[in-house]
């Protein structure tokens, strides 16, 4: 073993929150290991990426090539067997995402590479790679023992990880020559087109009152809404809350719903099912309020207060507004 590689998602100018992540997580493999993680910048003017990149990781390899400005699976795959080839990494990263799920399958059958996707953790054991994935709609986590080979390619599911965070020592950027030649007419990037969001964002908030079916019914959302809006934060739910309608679909925390990580996240009447808990864990803070001493959430929490919420949020509001 050698390196761990970490495929850098980026789009419209930014580099997306899940190349952090999984930065933070190649950190880790790499120092169990006892080796160096890398990141991998396939881009057009891209320097900027690198600059930051390299504040996180040891080293940076870039290839620089206009054909690579927006995403291609055929011309990534092009760049990246390339470098897997010259480095012969133990390991590559990229995100389980719209742009590693087009990617990470096809480039493990032309390199005859084991993939484990959509991985929630992953450990190296007896030089095996090891992972678990979350089946069945979240309600079992698998352990997973991929075939005994030199490298592997694992897809990450985004809001798991904790972010690699910039440090005080630069790494070094290394430009690599770019392999490509001549357009590739199979596939072309056309546009972005952003899927319209209708209210407000549950995953850019920085303060999210949670509710669950324990809050009894949707009579009492107004009252959630009223706390939300005092402390600057945002309604979010649990899937019994939209599946009785009482919240839309958007609002939905959870594997089949949306992954948060604000700064601060009430759970209110949320028993902490794993499904819950699996998009909401990576949270600063967790406050849970739930009448229930065993409910799963308290086991996740930061800090909780057993009992009836609503003997605690009209407190609340009164020092919210003293």
């Amino acid at each position: 073993m050698n390196e761990i590689f970490i495929l850098v998602e980026h789009r419209q100018g930014q580099i997306r929150d899940l190349t952090y992540e999984m930065l933070g997580l190649g950190e880790n493999l790499a120092n169990q290991q006892g080796i160096s993680f890398t990141a991998i910048l396939l881009g057009h003017d891209v320097k900027n990426f690198a600059e930051d990149l390299a504040t996180r990781v040891p080293k940076v390899l870039v290839v620089e090539d206009e054909n690579l400005k927006n995403f291609n699976s055929i011309l990534y795959q092009k760049a990246l067997s390339s470098l897997i080839s010259k480095h012969q990494p133990c390991l590559l990263l990229m995100g389980h995402s719209a742009f590693g799920m087009d990617l990470a399958p096809s480039l493990s059958v032309e390199m005859d590479f084991p993939l484990a996707t959509d991985c929630i953790g992953l450990l190296f054991e007896g030089g095996r790679l090891k992972a678990t994935r979350s089946i069945y709609g979240g309600k079992v986590n698998a352990n997973i023992s991929l075939r005994e080979s030199k490298e592997y390619i694992a897809t990450i599911r985004p809001g798991i990880f904790s972010p690699k965070m910039p440090g005080e020592k630069k790494g070094g950027i290394v430009m690599e020559a770019s392999p490509l030649q001549g357009a590739v007419d199979l596939k072309k990037f056309i546009e972005y087109i952003e899927a319209p969001i209708t209210g407000e964002d549950i995953t850019q908030a920085e303060i999210l009152i949670s509710v669950g079916q324990g809050i009894g019914g949707p009579e009492h959302i107004p009252l959630f809404e009223e706390l939300a809006k005092n402390l600057g934060g945002t309604i979010s739910c649990s899937r019994p809350v939209v599946d009785r309608n009482w919240l839309p679909k958007e609002r939905q925390v959870g594997i089949s719903g949306k992954t948060v990580k604000p700064k601060i996240y009430i759970a209110v009447g949320i028993s902490g099912a794993f499904q819950h808990v699996t998009a909401m864990r990576g949270s600063d803070t967790i406050i849970a309020i739930n009448k229930d001493p065993r409910a799963p959430i308290f086991g996740v929490a930061d800090y909780g207060i057993v009992d009836d919420f609503q003997n605690v949020i009209p407190v609340l509001k009164e020092k919210i507004k003293g």
